[in-house]
C-alpha cells in the first residue's frame, strides 16, 4: 500500500469512529433519560399501590352495630399521650400548603370488625365480657360506649382469665402494658352493654411529603422509610355522599368547609378517598437547537389544580399524574343498616 492510501484508509477509520462514538453518546444518553422515567412511573405505581392497600383497610375494628362509636378517641403509647379525648377519624386528609397529609388507622385483626358486649361496667383497668374473644396477653383491645359520646379508649391486655361455666371471661389491663402506661385528661367510665372489640394490634400510617421526598410514617412506632424521590405533589378528597345516601355524588377537599375537620356528621357521608401524585423525572434533558428545553410545555397538573414544579427550569423535566380511587370498605360496611 502506498503512503497515501494509507492515509486515506486512516481518515475514513476515524471518521467512521467519531460518528460510532456520537451515536453511542446520544444512544446512551436517550436510555439514560428513559430508564429515568421509566423508573419514576414505576415508583410512583407502587407507592400509589401501597398506599392504596393502607387506605383501604381504614377503619378496621371502629365500627359496630351500624354505627361509628369513636368520634374521640384516648390513646398512649408507653407514657406519651397521642390523643386525649380528641376528635378521631380512622381516615383523615390534612392540608399542608400546596399539598396534603394522609392518616390512616385500622386493626391488624380481621375479626376486630365484630365486638363483644361488656358484661360490667369498666373503668378502663379491666374488662368483664359476656361472650368469649379469642384474645391473647400482648394483644390490644379497644373499648367504646355502648353510644357515641364519651372517648374510645385503646388497652393492651396483660393478663386474661378464661370464661367458665360460672364467670365470664375477664381481661386485665395493668399499667405495665404498652397502651396503658400513660394519663388522660379525660377518663370515661364505659357501662354494662359498652362494647369490646379485639385488634390484635393498632397500626396507623401517614403519608406525606418531606420536600420531594413521599414518606411513609408510623406515629405508633416512630419510625419512617421513603417510599419515593422526586414527588412534587400529593394530594387526596373525599368521596362524599348526599346526607343519608350511599352514591358519591362529589369530590371535596380537607380544606373545604365541611370536610377541614371529620365530625360526627360528615364522616358517614365519606366513601372512598382519591389520592393523586405528581413524580418528576430524574433526569434533565437538554435543549433544543434553538436553546429552549421541550421536554414539558405545561406544567402538570392534580385533581383539577395546577401543581408548581420544585425547579426553575421545570420545562426541561418530565412529569408523570397517577390517580387512584380507594373505597372505604369498613366505613361502608360499618355504617350498614
Amino acid at each position: 500500500m502506498s503512503i497515501v492510501e494509507l492515509m486515506v484508509g486512516m481518515v475514513v477509520a476515524l471518521l467512521v469512529g467519531l460518528a460510532a462514538a456520537g451515536s453511542a453518546i446520544v444512544f446512551t444518553a436517550s436510555q439514560r433519560q428513559g430508564l429515568g422515567v421509566g423508573s419514576a412511573n414505576l415508583n410512583g405505581a407502587s407507592a400509589l399501590a401501597g398506599i392504596k392497600r393502607d387506605v383501604a383497610a381504614a377503619g378496621l375494628g371502629f365500627f359496630g352495630d351500624s354505627t361509628f362509636r369513636c368520634n374521640t378517641l384516648n390513646l398512649s403509647v408507653n407514657n406519651t399521650v397521642l390523643t386525649d379525648a380528641s376528635s378521631f377519624s380512622p381516615a383523615l386528609i390534612t392540608s399542608q400548603g400546596n399539598n396534603d397529609r394522609i392518616d390512616i388507622v385500622y386493626a391488624s385483626q380481621i375479626s376486630a370488625g365484630i365486638s363483644v358486649l361488656l358484661n360490667a361496667a369498666s373503668d378502663g383497668s379491666s374488662a368483664e365480657l359476656r361472650s368469649l374473644l379469642p384474645a391473647s396477653v400482648g394483644q390490644a383491645v379497644l373499648l367504646a360506649p355502648a353510644t357515641p359520646g364519651s372517648p374510645c379508649l385503646l388497652r393492651s391486655i396483660t393478663a386474661m382469665a378464661v370464661a367458665t361455666a360460672d364467670s365470664k371471661q375477664q381481661l386485665s389491663f395493668a399499667s405495665t402494658g404498652r397502651y396503658n402506661q400513660a394519663v388522660f385528661s379525660n377518663n370515661p367510665a364505659f357501662p354494662d352493654k359498652s362494647s369490646a372489640a379485639l385488634l390484635g394490634d393498632l397500626i396507623w400510617s401517614r403519608y406525606r411529603l418531606d420536600g420531594t421526598n413521599l414518606l411513609l410514617e408510623r406515629p405508633l412506632l416512630g419510625d419512617s422509610a421513603v417510599l419515593q424521590r422526586n414527588v412534587i405533589g400529593l394530594r387526596a378528597q373525599y368521596g362524599v355522599a348526599a346526607v343519608g345516601g350511599t352514591t358519591i355524588e362529589s369530590w371535596q377537599n380537607a380544606s373545604g368547609s365541611d370536610f377541614a375537620t371529620l365530625t360526627s356528621a360528615a364522616l358517614p357521608r365519606v366513601r372512598a378517598l382519591r389520592i393523586g401524585l405528581v413524580t418528576r423525572s430524574a433526569q434533565r434533558e437538554k435543549e433544543s437547537a434553538s436553546g429552549h428545553c421541550e421536554a414539558s410545555m405545561n406544567k402538570p397538573k392534580l385533581l383539577g389544580n395546577t401543581v408548581e414544579p420544585d425547579l426553575s427550569d421545570w420545562a426541561c423535566y418530565r412529569y408523570r399524574s397517577a390517580v387512584t380511587v380507594v373505597p372505604l370498605r369498613n366505613f361502608v360496611w360499618g355504617l350498614a343498616p
